[in-house]
């Protein structure tokens, strides 16, 4: 009986070191990470990205935390978690064929007055002019590319089951973004951000650079139309 009692205790006290090491680990680990995540976002420039990933892989919470005791927002965070998964994904997004990409654009950005009905695959768009949609949409199939103009998360899930693209660049607010990269990413999908400029609910306005930059990405310029430069203007 007193070497099973021994045996115990010294399993136990054995277990409670282990605990207290991997707990002080998982602190020192994610200190390091924010603090090298912190440097990145001051030089504005992407420092060890793979780590910083794996980093907020397992231990997000705890380093969601530790940016909040440094004073970063919530907003710094987000932009920086999209910066990050973009440099990431960039690479591996380019060698995907065209048709086997999607583009997920929020209704948000048509014009109060747009006509377009919504049906089961999204808003079809009627080309009416009153907004940059119509445009956009036009010349980026003219690429290749399935573009869904969609009011929610549901109707991408729907759709990515339906076409199952490989790759997709999810257009919307800063929260929604951040929000649609966690979910591509958990289904498998490559996944590319782009914030808008303008945020709200109604007439909102995209970043058009941006979304042309990340849109060829991979791509033979010979395939590109010409006057999808007017995305950039």
């Amino acid at each position: 009986m007193d070497l099973d009692f021994l045996t115990w205790s010294s399993l136990i006290y054995l277990i409670g070191e282990l605990t207290v090491i991997i707990v002080l680990g998982a602190l020192l680990a994610a200190f390091i990470l924010v603090i090298i995540s912190l440097y990145s976002i001051r030089k504005k420039r992407l420092y060890f990205p793979k780590l910083i990933k794996s980093g907020l892989v397992f231990l997000e919470g705890l380093m969601k935390g530790m940016f909040r005791f440094f004073g970063l927002e919530d907003r710094e965070l987000y932009t920086f978690m999209i910066k990050l998964m973009n440099s990431m994904n960039s690479a591996e997004f380019a060698r995907i064929p065209v048709e086997d990409r999607a583009i997920f654009m929020p209704q948000c950005l048509r014009s109060s007055r747009c006509p377009a009905h919504l049906t089961p695959e999204g808003l079809k768009c009627r080309n009416c002019g009153q907004c940059e949609v119509g445009e956009a949409r036009t010349l980026l199939e003219r690429m290749g590319y399935k573009v869904f103009i969609v009011p929610g998360s549901s109707f991408i899930k729907r759709m990515v089951k339906k076409y199952r693209p490989k790759a997709i660049i999810g257009i919307g607010c800063l929260a929604e973004v951040k929000e649609g990269i966690d979910m591509a990413d958990k289904m498998g999908l490559i996944v590319m951000g782009v914030v808008t400029l303008k945020e709200g609910c109604v007439e909102t306005i995209a970043n058009w650079p941006e979304i042309y930059d990340v849109a060829v990405l991979g791509i033979d310029p010979a395939s590109i139309p010409e006057d999808l430069h007017t995305l950039a203007d």
